[in-house]
């Protein structure tokens, strides 16, 4: 069945204006990473929210400061989105060589890093300024647990949270989106080379073949399952002690 995305793009935009009246608070921030994610959630918030600031966080890796930004630049300039950039390199530095003196830091725990630095610049310009962070995960990640649990995991609200990486890139053809975000390979954006399904091992296509419709070989299936088994802790609510 062919989605109608000029009703789904309304129904989002009505929803983010009704949580932001209820929140209070006068505005949305956003990370801008040049990805398809983050380009369909700027746009729902700009469309819901005039005073939306996307920020641009290069951190280390330099595909942040390449293609990354100038992707970032390209949709924020086509739907007259405020854009901030933040350089977190440096502050990335100093957290490394404060940690070495305490531990040896795994790859995992060095690629995690930068998303958290991130998730605490968003939290801080939203503190200071009144506003409400937005979430750019997709349906496809939150399955596969392809996320940073109190990185690009934290947010106050999704509005794309829903939406597999197949239906993003309808929705994004279908919103006009620059083409270089609709053609380039998704990534986090962690490591120079780093692709999403190369470090998982199995492509989007497949993952939302599956969500979507059910279907999958077995090989597929159990790459599938062994990725949203060993991620469940990101899913689930925090474990609290309530007594016996």
């Amino acid at each position: 069945m062919r989605r109608d995305w000029k009703a789904e793009y309304e129904k989002r935009v009505t929803w983010i204006r009704a949580l932001l009246a209820r929140s209070g608070a006068k505005g949305i921030v956003y990370g801008n990473s040049g990805g398809k994610d983050s380009a369909l959630t700027g746009i729902l918030c700009k469309g819901a929210c005039q005073d939306t600031v996307g920020l641009i966080m290069p951190c280390a890796s330099k595909r942040n400061f390449g293609q990354d930004t100038e992707d970032g630049l390209a949709v924020a300039k086509q739907y007259g989105i405020e854009t901030r950039t933040i350089d977190l390199t440096s502050v990335r530095e100093q957290e490394v060589k404060a940690l070495e003196t305490a531990t040896s830091l795994t790859e995992l725990a060095l690629a995690n890093i930068a998303p958290r630095l991130r998730m605490t610049t968003l939290y801080a310009v939203a503190a200071s300024e009144n506003r409400i962070v937005a979430g750019t995960g997709n349906r496809s990640e939150a399955y596969m647990g392809y996320f940073t649990k109190w990185g690009d995991g934290a947010y106050d609200f999704n509005p794309i949270g829903d939406l597999t990486v197949t239906e993003i890139f309808a929705f994004l053809t279908y919103l006009g989106a620059p083409q270089q975000i609709i053609d380039k390979a998704p990534s986090a954006g962690l490591f120079d080379g780093q692709t999403d399904e190369a470090e998982m091992g199995i492509s989007y296509r497949v993952i939302d073949q599956y969500l979507l419709n059910g279907q999958a070989d077995k090989s597929e299936l159990a790459t599938m399952r062994r990725f949203h088994e060993r991620s469940e802790h990101k899913r689930q609510p925090i474990p609290i002690y309530k007594g016996e």
